[in-house]
């Protein structure tokens, strides 16, 4: 009787032992994945070169085209880099302080009813140089309920003025944020608008140049030549915000 009675109870200590050791969480399935905030950087996105246009609180890093450090229609308020239209009646157009050359920039933005703005790359700073769009050419941001958002060669994601969407992508509502990227390397380029591919161009290329030369381009002799710059976002006459200005070098 004692020997059934030792039995059954190293039998329920054995299975008490497997019970405990399979009910146990495994370390992987409680770590959580990690999350990044707007205007951070991931450790993979450190590791892979990243780098931040926007801290999300100050304009350090930016300034005004031709103007310095100045006061503009810009300030950082909320997380978000803006362009208040109600802030000042003098446009200025926003710069990067470093120039880049071979690059991946990845930015979010949204735009208010009817705004029309832009993002200018390969900007050449000069005092005879009156604005940024005079030597650097933009990736157009519109407002899907703007009055020329039909128009083929100024709808989002195109080379303004100069090539309709390569593939056809549609703008969010002035509530909601876009995903934009920009490629260069070697002076080709490549513009993506919410995933798709939106423009492809060599600025290299004797057809780039031969394009600008027939255009309303013509007359702004820096107009698209360089192929290394500043990066500007474009005042207008609404307002737009970004986000999420991030950039690396290839």
């Amino acid at each position: 009787m004692k020997a059934i009675k030792i039995n059954l109870i190293l039998a329920s200590l054995v299975s008490l032992s497997i019970w405990s050791c399979q009910s146990k969480p495994t370390e992987s399935a409680t770590s959580e994945p990690e999350v990044i905030q707007d205007n951070q950087l991931s450790e993979a996105e450190k590791d892979a070169g990243w780098k931040l246009l926007f801290d999300g609180k100050t304009l350090d890093g930016w300034h005004v085209y031709n103007k310095g450090k100045g006061e503009s229609a810009w300030e950082a308020v909320h997380g978000e880099l803006r362009c208040n239209p109600d802030k000042t009646d003098d446009p200025a157009d926003l710069l990067t302080d470093v120039q880049y050359e071979n690059f991946e920039f990845q930015f979010e933005w949204k735009i208010e009813e009817e705004g029309n703005s832009g993002v200018f790359i390969n900007v050449v700073e000069k005092p005879e140089i009156l604005t940024a769009w005079a030597s650097g050419p933009e990736y157009q941001l519109l407002s899907n309920s703007h009055a020329e958002v039909n128009v083929p060669l100024k709808r989002s994601g195109c080379l303004y003025n100069f090539f309709p969407q390569k593939n056809p992508a549609e703008t969010k509502s002035s509530t909601e944020w876009n995903q934009s990227k920009i490629i260069q390397k070697n002076g080709q380029t490549q513009f993506y608008l919410n995933g798709v591919l939106t423009t492809e161009v060599d600025f290299k290329a004797q057809a780039w140049a031969d394009t600008v030369a027939n255009s309303g381009f013509s007359k702004y002799p820096e107009f698209g030549k360089s192929t290394k710059g500043h990066i500007a976002l474009q005042d207008w006459a609404k307002g737009i915000s970004f986000r999420n200005l991030k950039i690396r070098a290839l």
